[in-house]
């Protein structure tokens, strides 16, 4: 099966950033406990079990790092290429490497042949043995190592199509409810007030548009405010008095990017599931909390005592969707952004977490 033929860098190829300063540490790590277990199961032949680790852990950082620094340098072109393809650069690249090292290994070890290194028996003897066995354990961890990196992009990708379909089924999910009683309230105030009409006309298609868009876009803060107060001016006209929201976000950094539509459906759930249900209506907070490092928003709303207990389906996909969006959208930051959901004392309480991220910071 060929695999489409990438015509510029894609920022989902399936080989990792090897130039992060992160990956290079875990190479470390995962060299430094493979020399550890070479080492320790060598015993039986080497009796110097510190020199032995040492050597196997300058050989084995010479080779990872090698690997991580030409992977690192070739990704660009590599992620042009379609995946057959650039699988098999990738391959023999690294098996180059091992090459490279291990050729250089032996010809180290033959010019210090006759000092105190040959009285250890730190450097190989056999030199084409010891550079095609290397070369062949290469070719099959690297292999395996492909192999893995592959699987996992591709199960990344699918959690992100599955997350993208969602949400884009609950952007074009416009509750009828909410579309019905908006056009009967414009076309009552068409009547009553046609200035106000065209006003909610004018909000009612801002709406629409930002619903339409596209969900993997990130606005900053103060345009997500904006989306949320346009629906809630919305629903003001149909609810009037009996909806009040209180907002206390004045301290937050408004230049904060974050995925699109993270707070208007949560305000549409408090004011559909809470506020409307209630027969003298109530008031929704929403605040907001800034420390330096990462944005919390709540938005709390009140409960009817029958629905205190209730589960409700719509209620619970927007949930999700925010949820999951919010991981994907800082997935090595996931004790930093997140959702929490709680009730207590009759009031419903989703609470949003996520890192400032400015605009610069976001642009690519």
């Amino acid at each position: 099966m060929n695999a489409p033929r990438r015509t510029e860098p894609d920022s989902s190829f399936f080989l990792p950033d090897f130039c992060a300063g992160s990956m290079a540490l875990a190479i470390v790590l995962i060299v430094e406990l493979v020399a550890i277990v070479i080492s320790l199961g060598r015993q039986a032949i080497h009796d110097n079990f510190w020199v032995d680790l040492a050597c196997t852990s300058m050989f084995l950082l010479w080779v990872g790092l090698g690997c991580a620094m030409v992977l690192c340098r070739a990704r660009p072109k590599l992620a042009r290429m379609s995946v057959v393809h650039a699988s098999l650069g990738a391959l023999l690249l690294l098996i180059g490497v091992v090459g490279i090292v291990s050729e250089a290994t032996f010809q180290l070890g033959s010019y210090l042949s006759g000092g105190l290194a040959a009285e250890l028996e730190i450097f190989p003897e056999h030199h084409a043995a010891f550079v095609f066995r290397n070369i062949a354990i290469g070719f099959i961890v690297s292999s395996l190592a492909l192999r893995y990196f592959y699987v996992s992009a591709e199960w990344k990708h699918t959690i992100e199509l599955e997350a993208r379909a969602r949400i884009h089924a609950l952007q074009a999910r416009i509750r009828p409810h909410f579309l019905f009683n908006s056009m009967n309230t414009i076309a009552a105030l068409t009547r009553s007030n046609p200035a106000v009409a065209e006003e909610a006309v004018q909000d009612l298609a801002d709406l629409f548009r930002a619903n339409l868009s596209d969900a993997r876009q990130r606005i900053s803060l103060r345009e997500e405010f904006d989306v949320a107060k346009v629906y809630q001016r919305i629903e003001q006209l149909r609810l009037g008095a009996r909806l009040q929201v209180n907002w206390r976000v004045d301290s937050l950094p408004m230049d904060a990017q974050l995925p699109s539509l993270i707070l208007q459906p949560l305000l549409e759930n408090a004011i559909y599931h809470g506020i409307e249900r209630l027969p003298n209506g109530g008031q929704v907070d929403i605040e907001g909390s800034y420390d330096g490092v990462s944005i919390r928003l709540q938005v709390t709303n009140p409960l009817p005592v029958n629905e205190r207990t209730a589960e409700h389906n719509g209620n619970k996909l927007a949930l999700d969707n925010i949820a999951q969006r919010l991981e994907l959208a800082w997935p090595e930051a996931l004790q930093t952004a997140g959702m929490n959901i709680s009730q207590d004392n009759g009031q419903y309480i989703v609470q949003l977490r996520f890192p400032y991220t400015p605009r610069s910071h976001t642009a690519s």
